[in-house]
């Protein structure tokens, strides 16, 4: 059987565009995983790939998934979250979620993947913000979490090389079912499209693309990088 390429978070912006690009490019070995079992399966019967109905922040969801897919060829943890509060309002147990379902769960699933994936000459695409770089207000639960990301990044592009390929793309802000609350009010939207250089607000294609790129095998020679798709806000604004 051939392995596998493994997308978390397919029903989301993000991860059903990565989706609908490796079908069109003819890739046939995909497993999705969501938490929405009626939005996964719906996408995946269309695309003709295998699924599981899984939830990142549950207990041996790890498992879950390894049950029904144990050999895979390249992880893309399309998971994220808007964490937005000023700090006098941010406790424990805000971070810990955002820890879970940011950078513990991807970090239980590359572990339990990992000789599958070195096998495999795999590749592993992370997701983090362009608020771990650049100073936003009330983003000290999101943009710290995101940076955890971004080391684990490196740390493992090292650890786990010439086998094995990590690297992380940094978004701004996306449309999405997350971004939606904030983008829903015209004005608002209109001015943090304004805020980036290409004058616009990113789509799921956008880093749905990159994601492609640097989890097959056209990015053979790419490790260990953060890369901003942004519109230019990371480095122009």
């Amino acid at each position: 059987m051939t392995a596998k390429y493994l997308i978390f978070g397919a029903t989301g912006s993000i991860g059903s565009s990565l989706t609908e690009q490796l079908k069109n490019s003819k890739y046939d070995n995909v497993h999705l995983v969501g938490r929405n079992e009626n939005e996964v399966k719906s996408i995946s019967e269309n695309k003709g790939y295998t699924f599981t109905v899984a939830d990142v922040l549950e207990d041996k969801f790890v498992e879950k998934v390894k049950a029904d897919i144990d050999d895979v060829k390249g992880i893309a943890y399309c998971v994220g979250s808007i964490d937005l509060k000023p700090m006098r309002m941010v406790n424990e147990q805000d971070f810990n979620k955002c820890m879970k379902l940011n950078l513990y769960s991807a970090f239980d699933i590359i572990k339990g993947y990992q000789e599958s994936l070195k096998k495999n000459k795999g590749s592993i695409v992370l997701f983090s913000t362009i608020a771990a770089q650049r100073g936003f207000t009330n983003h000290s639960i999101i943009a710290s979490t995101k940076a955890a990301v971004e080391g684990l990044t490196v740390s493992l592009a090292a650890e786990f090389a010439p086998n094995i390929r990590v690297n992380c793309i940094a978004p701004s802000l996306t449309k999405s079912k997350i971004s939606q609350p904030i983008l829903k009010s015209t004005p608002v939207a209109e001015g943090i499209a304004k805020a980036h250089p290409m004058k616009r607000i990113g789509e799921g294609k956008d880093a749905a693309a990159m994601a492609k790129f640097l989890l097959t095998e056209e990015s053979s020679w790419i490790t260990g990088q953060i890369i901003g798709v942004d519109g230019g806000r990371s480095s122009l604004s």
